[in-house]
């Protein structure tokens, strides 16, 4: 029923009943409040992510930078190290000929055991033997033939006199026919009668060592003398053209004030005029400079594919967040508008309006309220309605006085319901300010990421521990970011947990397979690594052993290591003994029931009982430089033993054999079962 009032009420002023068609909420304002919303989340979580990137990426930058620095001076060092121990074994060996004093009946044992010394030392290419008054006794040459008491007095010569007075002498490099590299090494006897052994020393053969120096894929060692000339390369043309390399800015700098040799210079060409990552070391105690380069794409490739998936990571969370954004507002402005609306339609008389809102929270709350507001002024308007069509005539003054109160009652409701609604939004509003996360997360895994890189890169200790530590000082930043970020982001993390739902790496795998691959790779890589190396092979595999619930890659890799180890450690046993002993390894398996037993063997060398109290300590390792890092067996004990929740066993005599026992269980432990490395 309907009431309408338009003759007793002020002009301008209607009442509408029931009935009254509401006026339609405005779309600009629903317009510009979504569009803030919006754009204040996008805003405020693009900052966060640009911030968070541009700090990941200046971070990364410089740790990646200071890493290959410290790789390519370690590089140089072991490289100048190597070459001067190579020089030394020269020295060494020459000084064996000046232990005893000249005699009337020795100078044809001594030119015995200089001939020796020529078979013996393929660098040296002519040897010449002076008494302590400085007169030449005997020469014997590869190029020339041998004299006996020539007589030559070299007293006052170079060679003879730095000998005599500090015992050994490294003269300058000088270039035969203007190819070949020399250089003369003198040596003087520990007694004052006993002479000078004065060896000249073929350069060239120094490419032996400088080859087998590797910097990287492209990269490349060489060294230089005093004179910036170069004299060890490992493109042996280079060295027989008698090249000047002084005019290179990395030479220049390092023969003019990098006495030390740490000196890493960026930006520097090379002969070729690439632009290489280079650093330098002396070589001791010979005054040459070992030079290691590598190129600058090379050195760096690894950090710009860091740079590109963090910039497309940053890029999608800014898409995200957009998204996100826009969910959010439509989820705050939706429930706004019907309040809007049903307010409307109250403030318009429709008291049978009902506002449905069904959000759990305060706007919810507020619907209610103006459900029961417009209840109360419904009941009230029937009331009123019953009592003025019963006292129409009698009432009619009082009508009026009780549709003002009405009307004042009206505006009263509205003014406190709009203050509880401004509360409700202020509120709301604050909620998804707090939402915001900086999705530290994606960080994270790129700290995983580089530590996994770095495991795979060849450190010596303390450079794996710098890494670590500065991996994990990144991780303790990246933890207090999360507790910061930890606050009403429900629907934003489900998402990023469903997302990084588990990799699904381990599987159900043929043990027997996995074993023949795992023996059939590191037979072949043997043989494409040493063309010579021979093994025979055999195998015992248990029909039953069946299939074994593991991460397959993981246990390839301890395989792969144990045999290459049984290959090394064979190898090193038929070099001893000779060619009448033949190696041999055996790869076998067998069923334990809800265990696999693994066992590798070979009749090597064997492991003497204090190097295996310490096999699987990290970095221990008995291989010379450059042939092992020590961290092969110490990641087998860990994937088998933490990974897998299985056992490694050792079994070994010298010079007989080893054999490592490898217990699988068949099914994966639930506490390991990660997706990844323990």
């Amino acid at each position: 029923m309907t009431i309408s009032l338009h003759r007793d009420m002020p002009e301008g002023r209607t009442f509408a009943g029931a009935g009254a068609k509401p006026r339609a909420p405005s779309g600009s304002i629903r317009g510009r409040l979504f569009t803030k919303y919006v754009a204040l989340f996008v805003v405020v979580v693009g900052i966060a992510l640009l911030c968070n990137g541009v700090f990941e990426a200046i971070l990364y930058y410089r740790q990646h930078k200071a890493a290959l620095i410290r790789i390519q001076h370690h590089q140089a060092v072991a490289a100048a190290a190597r070459i001067g121990h190579f020089v030394k074994e020269i020295e060494g060996q020459l000084g064996w000929t000046v232990q005893l004093p000249w005699s009337a009946g020795s100078i044809e044992q001594r030119r015995f055991d200089a001939l020796r010394l020529l078979r013996q030392i393929p660098a040296i290419t002519e040897l010449a033997q002076v008494d302590s008054s400085g007169k030449e006794r005997l020469r014997v040459s590869r190029l020339a033939e041998d004299v006996l008491d020539s007589g030559l007095d070299l007293s006052n010569d170079p060679k003879f006199t730095e000998a005599m007075a500090h015992k050994v002498y490294f003269g300058p490099v000088y270039f035969r026919r203007e190819s070949e590299p020399y250089m003369t090494l003198a040596v003087a006897g520990s007694r004052k009668d006993a002479g000078v052994s004065i060896a000249e020393v073929n350069l060239k053969l120094i490419w032996d060592v400088i080859s087998q120096i590797k910097v990287g894929q492209h990269g490349q060692a060489y060294v230089v003398d005093a004179q910036g000339r170069l004299i060890a390369h490992p493109d042996i043309s280079l060295v027989l053209r008698n090249i000047d390399m002084s005019k290179l800015p990395q030479v220049q700098a390092a023969l003019a004030g990098n006495a030390d040799g740490d000196e890493n210079f960026e930006g520097a060409k090379n002969i070729q005029g690439r632009q290489v990552l280079t650093a330098a070391a002396p070589v001791s105690p010979l005054p040459w400079i070992m030079f290691v380069e590598l190129p600058v794409e090379e050195a760096y490739a690894s950090l710009y594919t860091a740079l590109g998936r963090l910039a497309a990571v940053l890029l999608a969370a800014l898409v995200f967040a957009m998204l996100a954004g826009m969910f959010l507002a439509r989820r705050m402005v939706g429930p706004i508008q019907v309040l809007r609306a049903g307010a409307e339609r109250i403030g318009g008389g429709d008291f049978s309006q009902r506002i449905a809102i069904g959000t759990g929270d305060e706007l919810e709350g507020l619907a209610n309220q103006f459900n029961d507001m417009g209840a109360r002024l419904q009941e009230s308007y029937a009331d009123l309605e019953n009592k003025v069509e019963l006292r129409t005539r009698e009432l009619s003054q009082s009508l009026q006085d009780l549709h003002a109160a009405q009307d004042r009652l009206i505006q009263t409701e509205k003014l406190a319901s709009l203050g509880q609604l401004t509360a409700g939004i202020a509120h709301e509003i604050k909620n998804p300010l707090n939402f915001v996360n900086n999705f530290s997360a994606v960080s994270s895994e790129l700290v995983e990421e580089l530590t996994d890189a770095v495991k795979a890169a060849h450190v010596d200790g303390k450079m794996r521990e710098e890494i670590d530590e500065l991996t994990a000082m990144l991780k303790g930043n990246l933890e207090k970011i999360v507790q910061h970020g930890r606050r009403a982001d429900s629907i934003v993390k489900n998402m990023l947990l469903h997302s990084r739902e588990g990799s699904g790496e381990h599987r159900a795998a043929d043990i027997n397979a996995i074993v023949e691959e795992s023996l059939n790779l590191a037979y072949h890589g043997a043989r494409a690594e040493r063309p010579g190396f021979n093994v025979t092979l055999e195998r015992a595999y248990d029909p039953a052993a069946g299939t074994v619930d593991l991460y397959p890659q993981e246990i390839t890799r301890v395989l792969l290591n144990l045999i290459s180890n049984g290959f090394y450690a064979s190898g090193k046993r038929k070099a001893r003994v000779g060619d009448g002993f033949e190696s041999t390894l055996r790869a076998s398996t067998k069923n334990l029931g809800d265990q696999v037993e693994i066992r590798i063997r070979d009749n090597g060398t064997g492991i003497p009982k204090d190097v295996r109290e310490k096999m699987f300590n990290p970095f221990f390792t008995t291989k010379p430089a450059g042939e092992g890092t020590g961290l092969g067996l110490s990641m087998s004990h860990d994937i088998v033993v933490k990974q897998h929740g299985g056992r490694i066993d050792v079994e070994t005599e010298p010079d007989a054999f080893t054999e490592f026992i490898i217990t699988l269980p068949r099914t994966l432990p639930a506490q390991t079962d990660t997706g990844g490395r323990p």
